[in-house]
């Protein structure tokens, strides 16, 4: 049965309660909404229920956005492997360095769940056409799931997107519209356009639902590392809504009696050393990140100079106990290969920029080297292999 209940402020603001059977974007005073369950009867769901179930994000449907008769929006996504990465982890001195391989998703990133839980509700409040502003793989999930349900898809992205990232989106059928700047501005022509048309939203954080797909990792976690925490999770951070996801996945599992209450995972976010504003605000005690001017790096998925949940990135950080890290350019290509040589696993520079960033915490002793780190490599290298041949 599903528990989905209701949608409330992250804030919160004191709005009321909304119901999720209707369209809702952001709240009232501009923060993003969260999807909430009844955590008292989820209670009664019983982990071993598990056993059996399709190896994919939907099996934990009964904490997912979807009412009793409805159907998910699938392509297979989730459930992607825990790899044990023990010759990249002694390369740095860790024992149980994992990477939690995101690539292996359809479209060939962590986009896929995000975009597999907001699609699957827009269908079902009758949307006809999904919009939204991208940096490449977001828009890539997107026209696929799109495509899935049935709905027309128009995606925004910058002009310098790489190749790759425009022709995927036209080969599952999307409307590409090509925008000077970056993904904000992206964002501001797919608002201009949609609302009057009543395209529906799939922007980062400005729909609820996507973060319900994101937190979906926390869960295979939980459940690949035997119903234990990690102590750390390293995660590259643009928009932030998988850093958003997992840390309310935390707190659900704990509530419903799957995890005894223990020390949750320190959570480590990492950007670019030119696109760094979640870094800025960290380091500066800021409870907001201001939006960073001139933002640049070979990172599409990093380059987001500011993100609308900021503020819930930084708190996930802060109530964690974990860190920031800003990483430049030549050491997430250098990470790449290096994850790639050690491994045979195909990482993004994002996924690169993560395990520079861990082995920099490595090496200065806040990663102890008997600790659980997951590396979560967010998306494939095959969009990215040009990087291979310069030095950025």
């Amino acid at each position: 049965m599903s528990y989905f209940s209701h949608l409330e402020c992250s804030v919160p603001c004191g709005a009321p309660l909304l119901d999720p059977r209707e369209r809702h974007f952001l709240c009232e005073c501009g923060a993003p909404l969260l999807a909430r369950y009844d955590l008292n009867q989820a209670r009664n769901w019983a982990r071993d229920s598990l056993r059996g179930r399709a190896p994919d994000m939907w099996r934990y449907r009964e904490l997912m956005p979807i009412f009793d008769g409805e159907s998910p929006v699938t392509l297979g996504e989730g459930f992607t492997p825990l790899l044990h990465a023990r010759a990249l982890g002694r390369s740095i001195g860790l024992e149980r360095l994992y990477i939690k391989d995101e690539s292996l998703n359809p479209t060939n990133s962590f986009k896929a769940r995000g975009q597999s839980a907001a699609i699957t509700r827009a269908k079902y409040l009758g949307a006809r056409t999904i919009s939204l502003p991208t940096a490449g793989n977001a828009g890539n999930a997107a026209a696929a799931y799109s495509s899935a349900a049935g709905l027309a898809c128009e995606v925004f992205i910058p002009k310098d997107a790489k190749r790759p990232f425009v022709d995927e989106c036209r080969l599952y059928g999307a409307n590409v519209t090509l925008v000077d700047g970056l993904i904000t501005d992206a964002g501001r022509l797919a608002a201009e356009r949609g609302k009057p048309r009543g395209w529906y939203d799939v922007s980062t954080l400005k729909e609820p639902y996507r973060i319900e797909g994101k937190k979906t990792m926390a869960y295979e976690l939980a459940e690949q590392l035997e119903w234990r925490w990690p102590e750390w999770v390293v995660y590259p951070t643009g928009g932030g809504t998988g850093m958003v996801g997992m840390w309310k996945a935390f707190e659900e599992i704990e509530r419903i009696g799957w995890i005894a209450r223990q020390a949750r995972p320190r959570m480590v976010s990492v950007q670019a050393e030119n696109c760094a504003p979640i870094v800025r605000a960290f380091e500066q005690g800021r409870e907001r990140a201001e939006p960073w001017e001139g933002a640049r790096t070979i990172a599409d998925g990093l380059r987001v100079p500011r993100a609308i949940g900021d503020f819930l990135i930084l708190r996930a950080v802060r109530e964690s106990g974990g860190t920031a890290v800003a990483v430049d350019d030549r050491s997430m290509v250098a990470g790449m290969l290096t994850i790639g040589k050690h491994e045979g696993v195909s990482a993004a520079p994002e996924g690169g920029a993560a395990f520079v960033a861990i082995q920099q915490l490595a090496a200065r002793g806040t990663i102890k080297p008997h600790e659980t780190v997951v590396l979560f490599n967010t998306g494939g290298a095959l969009k990215y292999l040009d990087l291979l041949n310069h030095n950025p």
